[in-house]
């Protein structure tokens, strides 16, 4: 389903926001997560980045807040988590978070990730410092996200070829 096409400048603001206290959650207690498939303008490659959290490579993602439209906050991620000017082109929906929580008061996540079209990296982003950030094709990408069957998902929804 197409979502209303959108660029987003890459001159945001150059701080990433922090903690939880505007976080959304749903009625079942699940965090609402926002996130992109990046993909390069002629749909052979997708940009992953890598995680903070754990080792390996992870999709631009994060908490969607009360502040902003489900859209932006996407959008958003994609700037400080990857540095990318994007335009965001199809809604791929939503995706369960199908991991085993660690904790049993953990929430679970719900997330919505859109497919976009990377028009730009800059040098200088808000997680410059925390991330890198590397082209793959489906196949290196489907590996590398084996161990987050939610993000396969929604790689495996994208118009990336395969």
């Amino acid at each position: 389903m197409a979502a209303s096409s959108s660029s987003i400048n890459g001159g945001r603001s150059m701080e990433s926001r922090t903690g939880r206290t505007k976080q959304r959650y749903n009625a079942k207690g699940e965090r609402l997560v926002a996130g992109v498939v990046p993909l390069s303008e002629d749909k052979t490659l997708v940009m992953l980045i890598q995680s903070t959290r754990r080792k390996g490579w992870v999709l631009p993602k994060g908490g969607w807040e009360i502040d902003e439209e489900c859209i932006d906050a996407a959008a958003r991620e994609a700037w400080e988590e990857a540095g990318i000017v994007i335009q965001i082109d199809y809604d791929l929906g939503e995706i369960k978070d199908s991991r085993p929580p660690k904790h049993s008061n953990k929430e679970r996540s719900l997330y919505r990730f859109f497919e976009a079209t990377v028009h730009s990296q800059e040098e200088v982003w808000p997680e410059a410092d925390k991330r890198e950030r590397q082209w793959f094709t489906y196949t290196e990408a489907h590996e590398l996200l084996q161990a987050r069957p939610e993000l396969q998902m929604a790689l495996d929804r994208s118009t990336i070829t395969r």
